[in-house]
């Protein structure tokens, strides 16, 4: 699965927003299709990971609608995938509803996470939340012009979304910490808190309770081999947020 798939961007038009559904259940496919169909959407959908796949190199879609347990590949992995190739928004779907469960799927690049049974209509008003939210991004998260970003010896390739250390080693990054690490980069030496990173990143407020951010953070200074107990590049600000504490340079 290495051709190259279409981005909402794509040939974009001013018809309806297409979106993809993702489930093996031919009753919620079904459901849903119509549902969002009589709201304006155009909607194809899906049972597996690889009829995804041929969808999404063949047409350019909006958002997809993924559900974890799924035939063969699951959703996480789905969305692991997909996020490292695309900027699609992606909902995904679940029975599971533990806290844990969520933060991973958002980990994986998911822009939001709704457990079953839901309501159409909850589906529905996230779908046009996350659409309004992409097509109204901030500059840094919009197509960068500029490719190649240094900070602290390090380089990071906003084209081929790699991570260069100072030694020349390519670093592999989840979706999720390259959207973190994009944000830090257009702010660096400003404090953010837990919500403008979350609505940075991810389009969403924080939870009194979630911890995805911080999970986010410490897993991004493993990636820089920055020393948690005392960070250097990274840095904690008790009571406010986060902080990039480096000049970025823009090499190209």
């Amino acid at each position: 699965m290495n051709a190259p798939l279409l981005s909402p961007q794509d040939g974009r038009t001013d018809g309806p927003d297409h979106v993809l559904i993702v489930d093996d259940d031919a009753e919620i496919r079904t459901l849903l299709a119509t549902y969002l169909g009589r709201n304006g959407f155009k909607v194809s959908a899906v049972g597996d990971g690889r009829a995804m796949w041929r969808a999404l190199e063949a047409t350019r879609f909006d958002l997809v609608v993924l559900d974890l347990m799924l035939p063969g590949e699951d959703g996480l992995t789905l969305c692991r995938d997909l996020r490292a190739r695309s900027d699609i928004p992606v909902v995904m779907l679940t029975a599971r509803g533990e806290e844990t469960d969520r933060i991973v799927g958002l980990e994986m690049g998911a822009d939001d996470y709704l457990p079953k049974p839901f309501s159409a209509r909850e589906l529905l008003a996230r779908i046009k939340v996350i659409l309004r939210r992409a097509r109204s991004l901030p500059a840094n998260l919009q197509p960068d012009s500029a490719r190649r970003l240094q900070f602290a010896g390090w380089v990071l390739d906003t084209q081929a979304r790699q991570l260069e250390s100072p030694e020349g080693v390519v670093v592999a990054l989840s979706g999720a910490e390259y959207k973190l690490l994009r944000v830090l980069l257009a702010h660096p030496n400003r404090v953010l808190n837990r919500d403008q990173l979350l609505d940075l990143t991810q389009g969403r407020e924080a939870d009194p309770l979630d911890r995805a951010i911080d999970v986010q953070i410490s897993r991004l200074r493993h990636r820089l081999g920055d020393d948690s107990r005392d960070p250097r590049v990274i840095k904690t600000v008790r009571g406010e947020g986060y902080v990039l504490a480096a000049p970025v340079t823009v090499l190209a």
